[in-house]
């Protein structure tokens, strides 16, 4: 909020700028310049640049996940990523400061839209209850008995509204050139620009630059129509003589009419008195306010265009592609023995070749795993088996989280698991699922972990103390005298009726993600800790941990452990409740494939 407010004020003063270098010419063309300026502040230039993003390729760099796929085992043989987080979190203060100010907000967007609404409505049934006037124009013309002045009442229907009596307390001549005065806002829809600048100062009411807009809107408003009437041959005498004798007989229009009285009056006549020489717009003029406007509205749409690729956002660019590849959906009775699972499966990587399965006894893979799988995912820097972060999924049709596909694909080359599973995936889910996404941050509540006030209780041990496994090769090595490998029974592990998680040697900020694979939301380093240390957390299920996997294996009398909060607070550490930012992996479009 505070940077568009930043940008339309700065918007403002490039526009009063031109309006000051166009003091000498129509007052219409400055009108609308100050017009473009209220608009701004209803139109973002966020929005434009959005735009662009989506008229931009596709090509962005690699992503950071907010989140971990869930896995038995993990280790951590070099340091985590982070998860994306602000420097310092917001309190719980600050939320509810922000809630209080969007309350007033509310209050005062309410009660000035409800006051525009009063003003309208009361004109409303003035304009239905008035009496027909038989003039020779081309809208309704109404009279009121309410000492109202002469006004445009309506956008699409105009009705022009006078008060009882007008045309015997006016001379014709003075009559004629009110009445021009009220047609020349008909052709121009000034009611329509007012509507717009009516939403803004409801929406922007606490910001006085708003309502300094609105009076200049007015000003050259008037002005314009005034310079119109005269323009159309109007006796300069009578036309100042007749706006005088309306504002000496009846009261003001509402702001929700296109009056004659509007603006500085003494100025206005003394304006309308004086025959001021006013100028065209020149090419040159002419040319600068119309690249001024193209820059304005082509400026943050080529912006976002020209950095979609870093932007769009913000997923990784998918360029290798699968030589042949084949999709067809899982169907019972399939190829695939009906005993080993449902269908779904953690996908199966050679050299070169790749295959979902349809009944893998893995973790399941439904469509939405998938394109989890192919843009969401992290290496830690682990030997092979690697584990994989994942970005929650927003958006999509109900099938993409139910459907589960058999992909059978290979590389012309022999490429490796890191390649096929993300950019080549990703390739192939575009062109055969049509799928489009884009990632966005959201302010979602997680959980802040810091040190508590009597200081850390966790065992720091030396670097290097332990062997990280080396997957890659099977069996192991024989480790040299001394040497051990270290111990990880990682996130989700059962002991009974609670949880396990075990680390010779892991970073805090490591810990923090496998809590938030299984706890109820994300989890923050906040300690300022960076140094190894050893972890044994035993603690209970309960509603704050949901993301704990079934209980395999015989099960266990121990009684329930205490929760992690208790488990985090005896290791002089403090687990609270707060808001942050999680990014998510929004679906923007994806259709079922023919099967081939």
């Amino acid at each position: 909020m505070i940077n568009h407010l930043i940008q339309s004020t700065l918007f403002a003063a490039v526009i009063a700028l031109l309006v000051g270098a166009l003091r000498r010419n129509r007052a219409r063309v400055r009108y609308w310049l100050w017009f473009a300026a209220s608009m701004k502040f209803l139109i973002p230039f966020s929005l434009l640049v959005g735009m662009g993003t989506y008229l931009g390729w596709q090509a962005p760099p690699a992503i950071e996940a907010a989140s971990l796929s869930v896995m038995p085992t993990l280790r951590n043989s070099s340091p985590a990523p982070v998860v994306t987080a602000p420097s310092e979190p917001p309190s719980a203060e600050t939320y509810w400061m922000a809630d209080v100010a969007m309350f007033v907000w509310a209050c005062g967007f309410v009660a000035w839209s409800g006051r525009w609404w009063l003003r309208w409505a009361r004109v409303r049934d003035l304009a239905r209850a008035g009496t027909p006037v038989r003039l020779d124009l081309d809208i309704d013309v109404r009279s009121s008995a309410t000492a109202i002045e002469p006004g445009v009442f309506g956008i699409f229907r105009p009705v022009l509204l006078l008060p009882e009596g007008i045309t015997e307390s006016l001379t014709p001549a003075q009559l004629q050139t009110i009445l021009a005065h009220e047609m020349c806002h008909v052709r121009s829809r000034d009611n329509l620009a007012t509507v717009v600048q009516m939403l803004a100062e409801s929406v922007f009411w606490f910001y006085p630059l708003v309502w300094w807009l609105g009076a200049r809107l007015v000003e050259e408003r008037e002005r314009a129509c005034d310079e119109d009437v005269l323009a159309r041959g109007g006796d300069r005498e009578a036309y100042a003589e007749g706006i005088l004798k309306v504002c000496e007989m009846y009261l003001t229009a509402s702001d929700c009419v296109a009056g004659v009285s509007g603006a500085s009056l003494p100025r206005r006549i003394e304006e309308i008195m004086t025959a001021r020489v006013l100028t065209n717009l020149g090419l040159g003029r002419r040319l600068l306010l119309t690249a001024a406007g193209v820059a304005a509205v082509s400026g943050p749409v080529f912006f976002g265009a020209l950095t979609a690729p870093a932007r769009a956002q913000g997923l990784p660019a998918a360029t290798a592609r699968f030589e042949v590849a084949s999709i067809r959906p899982c169907k019972e009775g399939g190829r695939n023995d009906q005993k080993m699972g449902p269908p779904g499966g953690s996908p199966t990587v050679s050299p070169g070749r790749l295959n979902t399965g349809c009944a893998l006894l893995a973790a399941n893979y439904p469509m939405s795993g998938l394109i989890q799988r192919a843009y969401g995912r992290l290496k830690l820097g682990f030997p092979p088996p690697a584990l994989g972060s994942t970005l929650p999924i927003s958006g999509g049709p109900a099938w993409i989280y139910s459907d589960y596909y058999v992909i059978n694909a290979e590389a012309a080359e022999k490429a490796g698991a890191e390649a096929m599973e993300g950019p080549m995936l990703q390739a192939l889910l575009e062109d055969r699922f049509q799928l489009k996404v884009h990632r966005e941050t959201r302010q979602v509540p997680v959980y802040v972990l810091t040190v508590a006030r009597g200081g850390s209780k966790l065992q720091q041990v030396a670097p290097g103390s332990c062997v990280p496994p080396d997957y890659s090769t099977w069996p192991m090595p024989t480790l040299p005298q001394g040497k051990t490998y270290c111990a990880s029974r990682g996130a989700g592990g059962r002991k009974g009726p609670n949880t396990m998680i075990h680390e010779d040697e892991a970073t805090v900020d490591f810990v923090c993600k496998l809590l938030g694979l299984v706890m109820d939301r994300p989890v923050i380093d906040k300690t300022g800790l960076t140094g190894q240390y050893k972890f044994d957390l035993e603690f209970a299920i309960d509603q704050s941990t949901p993301g704990v996997g079934p209980a395999f294996g015989p099960q266990s009398d121990d009684p329930p452990a205490p929760s992690i909060f208790t488990v985090m607070q005896r290791l002089g550490m403090k687990l609270e409740a707060t808001k942050g930012p999680r990014d998510f992996l929004v679906i923007d479009r994806v259709v079922r494939p023919p099967e081939n």
